[in-house]
């Protein structure tokens, strides 16, 4: 089945890579919020429900209209036990006229048609004010995923990230208001059947309030708890979740290897951490439930223990002694459903914590204010000097040392080396998906952190050997991020020679192309990509090993629609198949992040370095 179909033309989404290994989950899950009182944590979740005031005032008056009804049904019950209304503890209700036998089933009706109709509307309100706030919260979200340092998606996983935006922020949010809820309608309910029981025994009603600082306490020891073994769970679900990402994506190299079994293990294990955590959080749950009716239940055996001595000393009349223990019962229902409201409040706010955590605590992408006069396109110069990029930790090697570089204008520079020597990290630093840890960058002789990140990004086109194809039709994925123009699209689809299949498709340019583009061979997704950069027309362009994975053929048509191209731009090329270079008009041999060599193809051929050992280890072969 195929993901919703996203429109592309007109909204660009930043590139970014992510680390391969795993990342650092406890880092991610615990999140930089500084440590804060519940409270504090709730009260960083009130501005995504700006607006929703309405929903609940409007809910507080259906939960009181709810309650009011409910302590009704006690008040109906001492007409029915003594018969009239003489014998009743309060003045002003015995002085009232006698109502007919009638109208107290009536009452009865009414009364639990007016309580049903309040509690829709809490219902309703509230889930109207929670899906307000979580398409809030959703969309900030996403919008820091969108602006977010490239960092980010090195420190947290995709199935991490996609875990907060979709699910924990869901969940949180829900169960949040859905203790809400539960506090709106059952506070009310417990302060409308303490009033009646005031009214009927203020004496029997003062042993009942004792139990409050209990109930008070133990739900604050178990929700501390919760809220542990809720942030520990989430840990638990990122590392499974990461388990499953895997060998979703790599599902071929695991049945190659034939490895299914050492992965089941891996998921058994992480499956089984899941589990152990989720039956604590159950434990904690449920345990709070019987201790808070415990003490409830000693607190109603206390009062009914009275109450059975006031009745038999004349203390009060059979119907207000039913009616009050009436109400004492009932109140022990919302009394319970209070003692729970602090597992998922602790749950939801543990939920959401990570996802304020990534709004408020992420850093977003900075840059500067330059952008070239019209119309907007850079020379293409680029300039390095003395860049230094480091990964980790300072005593890591350095992945680029004190390197020095300059690509003119309309210049084809190919970057060459072992694996490790720094070509991928050296491209990745121009459009500034990554930043140097020493050194500078121009373009155009203006530095790269005085771009307007827009503007620099604007420069430069990519084709890499991993091409990226969104659910949208071919058309959308060629003019993804500008205007759509069918003539211009068409263009781009000749000049990659990608318009024999296209006009072969049952909609043409129209026809959805599915995830990721797998109705597509290899060759023409890679056609698609390049006429993806064709259509953007960038002044620079970055070729990462665009045909390494192609078959003769394919790499055929990809490397003529290449030559289309590149000709007019700043080119860098990284490639493996020495031969796709020579053309070059200048040649970098790196080797351990720094430049051992460079020329063109036959001087470097002529000097006998590194160039000259690769060539001659390729060919050989």
């Amino acid at each position: 089945m195929s993901a919703p179909r996203t429109p592309l033309c007109g909204a660009r989404l930043p590139r970014g890579s992510r680390k391969v290994g795993e990342p650092h989950f406890l880092e991610s899950a615990e999140g930089r919020i500084p440590a804060a009182g519940l409270l504090s944590k709730l009260r960083l979740l009130l501005p995504y429900f700006a607006g929703t005031r309405w929903a609940f005032a409007l809910g507080g008056l259906g939960a009181a209209l709810a309650a009011v009804c409910e302590t009704g049904v006690a008040w109906l019950l001492v007409p029915l036990v003594d018969g009239g209304m003489k014998a009743i503890p309060i003045k002003f209700i015995a002085d009232l006229p006698h109502p007919p036998l009638w109208a107290i089933p009536v009452a009865l009706v009414v009364l639990f048609a007016l309580r049903g109709a309040a509690g829709f509307v809490v219902d309703y309100t509230l889930a109207w004010a929670a899906n307000a706030a979580t398409l809030r919260l959703r969309s900030q979200l996403f919008s820091r995923l969108l602006d977010g340092h490239p960092q980010l998606f090195v420190t947290r996983s995709a199935s991490s990230l996609m875990n907060t935006v979709v699910y924990e922020v869901l969940g949180g949010v829900n169960q949040l208001v859905g203790a809400a809820q539960t506090l709106l309608k059952d506070s009310f309910s417990v302060i409308a059947f303490l009033g009646t029981m005031l009214l009927l025994n203020w004496k029997l009603t003062l042993v009942i309030a004792a139990l409050g600082p209990a109930v008070g306490y133990t739900m604050r020891v178990f929700g501390r708890r919760m809220h542990r073994i809720t942030k520990e769970s989430q840990v638990a679900v990122d590392r499974l979740g990461y388990v499953v990402e895997e060998n979703v994506m790599a599902w071929r190299t695991v049945r190659l290897h034939g490895v299914q079994d050492v992965q089941r293990a891996r998921f058994e294990v992480s499956s089984k951490a899941l589990r152990r955590l989720l039956m604590k959080s159950t434990v904690a749950g449920a345990t709070v439930t019987p201790v808070t009716q415990l003490l409830t239940a000693t607190a109603l055996a206390a009062a009914i223990g009275m109450a059975l001595w006031q009745s038999s000393t004349g203390g009060t009349t059979m119907g207000a002694f039913v009616a009050f223990i009436t109400a004492a019962v009932a109140l022990a229902t919302p009394l319970r459903r209070l003692s729970d409201v602090s597992a998922p409040i602790s749950r939801g706010v543990a939920s959401v914590e990570r996802a304020l955590d990534l709004i408020h605590n992420a850093p977003a992408e900075t840059g500067g204010s330059y952008a070239p006069g019209a119309p907007g396109r850079a020379r293409g110069e680029v300039a390095l000097r003395g860049v230094t990029m480091r990964f980790g930790d300072a005593a890591n090697p350095a992945a680029l040392a004190d390197l020095n570089l300059d690509v003119h204008a309309g210049e084809t520079v190919a970057l060459v080396g072992p694996s490790g020597a720094g070509k991928s990290t050296l491209v990745n630093l121009l459009p500034r998906f990554l930043d140097p840890s020493a050194g500078s960058i121009t373009l155009d002789g203006v530095e790269l952190k005085q771009w307007n990140l827009h503007a620099l990004r604007e420069q430069f086109a990519l084709v890499s050997q991993e091409v990226v194809l969104f659910n949208d039709t071919v058309a959308a994925n060629v003019c993804f991020g500008t205007p759509a123009d069918p003539a211009r699209t068409r263009a781009a689809l000749v000049a990659a020679n990608l318009t024999d299949f296209v006009d072969t498709l049952p909609q043409g340019a129209d026809t959805l192309i599915g995830h990721n583009g797998t109705q597509l061979s290899g060759g023409q997704r890679q056609r698609l990509a390049i006429a993806r950069a064709i259509y953007k027309d960038a002044p620079i362009l970055i070729l990462d090993e665009a045909t390494s994975a192609l078959d003769s053929e394919s790499e055929r048509l990809v490397q003529q629609a290449l030559e289309a191209l590149m000709k007019g731009r700043t080119c860098l090329v990284i490639a493996h198949r020495l031969s796709t270079i020579a053309r070059a008009h200048r040649i970098i041999a790196l080797e351990a992040g720094r430049i051992v060599e460079q020329g063109s193809h036959a001087e470097l051929l002529a000097h006998g370095g590194l160039y000259a050992r690769l060539h001659t280890l390729q060919f050989r072969s």
